[in-house]
C-alpha cells in the first residue's frame, strides 16, 4: 500500500485541517478584545500592537529554521509540538493579568503557530500526488479562512456572553487535545501500517549543506517572488484584522463590537471563496502567475482606496473592499503551488518557510507601526489616525504586486516528469 493512494491519507488530511482551523482562529481572536485590554489593564495602543507583533515575529523568525528541520527530520513531530504549544499559550493568555504574561503567552502561541503551515504543506506533499496538491492547498486555505471566520461573530458573541477568559481557556484545552490527536494520526497509527517503500530504497544523493542551500535559495528569483507575494496579500490582511480592524469599525463608523465583527466576517467569506476558486481557475488555465497577478493588482487598489477616501469610505464600499482583500488572502494558497512546482520536493519545506516568513514579517510590522500612527494622532478625529495608518498596507501590497510580476511561470507540462 502506498501513502499517496491509501484511503488513510484522507484521515490525515481532515485531522491536520481541523487543527489548522483552530490555530488560525487564535491568530486574530485577540483583536476582538484589544480595546477591552486597553481599558481593563491600562495598556496603550502601541502595546496592543506589540502583542500582535510578537506572535507574528516568532512565527516569521522561525519559518526558515522550521523548514530546514522539517525537510531533514520530517514534519510530523513539529506539527504535533506546534499544536501543543499553541494550546498551552492560549491557556496562559486566558489566565493572564499583566502585560508581561500577555506577551509571554502570545510568544508561545507564535512559536507553536510557526510549525503549522510549513509542515502542513510538507505532509500534503508526502500523502498526495502533485495533481491533487494544488486543489487541496485551496481547501487548506479555505479551512484557514474558516478559522478566521470562527474568530469573528461566533467568538465575539461568546465573549459578550461569558467574558473573554472562558473562550480562550476552552480553545486552549481543545488545541491540546488536537495535538494529541495528531500524534495518534501522524505518528502512532502509521507505524502499525505497511507501506510500499520502494521509492525510498533508491540511492540517495548526499544532503546539501544548510548554508549552501540557504545561499542558493536567497539568491533565487522565484523564492523572492513567493516571499513578496505573501508579504503583500497575507501580512496586510492578517496584521490588520488581528489588531485594528474591529477597533476601526467601532471608532470610525460607530459600530458595536458585534457589528464590527460582522463587517470583518465579510472579508473572511471572501477568503473562503478565494482559496478554492483561484486554485481552480489556476488549474483550468494552466497558469499560476496570471490569476495571481490580477489578485495582487486588485488588492493594491483596494488598500489605496482607504487613502483616497480619507480613511472612511462609504460603508457599502467598505464591505466590498474587505471582501476583496479577504479574497486575496485566500488566493495566497497559490504561493505554495508556485513553491511546489518550482523546487525539488526536498526543498519544499525551507522554501515554503521562506515564503511564509514574508507574509508574517508583514503581519509583524503592520500592527506595531499602525499603533504608533494611532498614538501620534490620538488627539485628532478618530478617522485621521487610521487615514495615515493605511499608508502601511498600501506600500506592503505594492511590494506584493511587484512579487507577482517577477514570478517565472513554470507550466504543468514542463514539470510532468516530476509529478511522481
Amino acid at each position: 500500500m502506498e501513502k499517496q493512494t491509501s484511503k488513510y491519507r484522507w484521515v490525515v488530511f481532515v485531522s491536520v485541517l481541523f487543527t489548522y482551523l483552530l490555530i488560525v482562529s487564535q491568530r486574530t481572536a485577540p483583536g476582538l478584545i484589544s480595546d477591552q485590554l486597553m481599558k481593563d489593564f491600562n495598556i496603550s495602543a502601541s502595546t496592543i500592537g506589540l502583542l500582535a507583533s510578537i506572535q507574528f515575529f516568532a512565527y516569521a523568525g522561525l519559518q526558515i529554521p522550521i523548514g530546514i528541520f522539517s525537510d531533514r527530520f520530517g514534519p510530523n513531530f513539529f506539527l504535533v509540538i506546534g499544536a501543543l504549544l499553541n494550546g498551552v499559550g492560549t491557556l496562559i493568555y486566558s489566565l493572564a493579568s499583566n502585560e508581561v504574561v500577555f506577551l509571554f503567552s502570545r510568544l508561545l502561541v507564535g512559536i507553536g503557530d510557526a510549525a503549522i503551515w510549513v509542515n502542513l504543506v510538507l505532509i500534503l506533499s508526502q500523502w498526495f500526488k502533485v495533481r491533487e496538491f494544488v486543489g487541496l492547498l485551496g481547501i487548506a486555505g479555505m479551512a484557514g479562512s474558516c478559522g478566521f471566520l470562527l474568530a469573528t461573530v461566533p467568538f465575539s458573541a461568546w465573549i459578550t456572553l461569558s467574558g473573554w477568559r472562558a473562550p480562550f481557556f476552552t480553545t486552549g484545552i481543545i488545541l491540546i487535545f488536537a495535538g494529541m490527536l495528531l500524534y495518534f494520526v501522524l505518528v502512532k497509527k502509521p507505524k502499525t501500517m505497511v507501506w510500499n517503500e520502494a521509492a525510498s530504497k533508491k540511492p540517495k544523493k548526499p544532503r546539501e549543506k544548510t548554508l549552501v542551500l540557504l545561499r542558493r535559495i536567497f539568491s533565487n528569483r522565484q523564492a523572492w517572488a513567493t516571499f513578496f507575494c505573501h508579504f503583500g496579500v497575507v501580512g496586510t490582511y492578517v496584521g490588520f484584522i488581528s489588531s485594528w480592524a474591529v477597533p476601526y469599525g467601532m471608532h470610525v463608523y460607530g459600530l458595536s463590537r458585534s457589528d464590527s465583527s460582522q463587517l470583518i466576517m465579510v472579508g473572511l467569506v471572501g477568503a473562503i471563496i478565494g482559496a478554492p476558486l483561484t486554485s481552480w481557475i489556476s488549474s483550468r488555465i494552466d497558469s499560476i502567475k496570471r490569476p495571481y497577478l490580477v489578485v495582487h493588482s486588485i488588492v493594491f487598489l483596494c488598500w489605496s482606496s482607504f487613502l483616497i477616501m480619507n480613511g472612511k469610505p462609504p460603508i457599502i464600499m467598505l464591505t466590498i473592499i474587505f471582501f476583496i482583500i479577504g479574497y486575496g488572502n485566500g488566493a495566497s494558497a497559490l504561493t505554495f503551488a508556485i513553491v511546489r512546482k518550482s523546487f525539488d520536493i526536498k526543498e519544499v519545506g525551507v522554501v515554503s518557510g521562506f515564503a511564509n516568513m514574508g507574509g508574517f514579517l508583514s503581519a509583524v510590522l503592520l500592527p506595531g507601526i499602525f499603533g504608533k500612527v494611532l498614538d501620534h494622532f490620538h488627539t485628532s478625529a478618530s478617522s485621521v489616525g487610521y487615514h495615515y495608518g493605511f499608508i502601511i498596507p498600501v506600500v506592503f501590497s505594492l511590494l506584493g504586486l511587484l512579487g507577482g510580476m517577477i514570478i517565472v511561470e513554470k507550466r504543468q507540462e514542463v514539470l510532468q516528469s516530476q509529478v511522481n
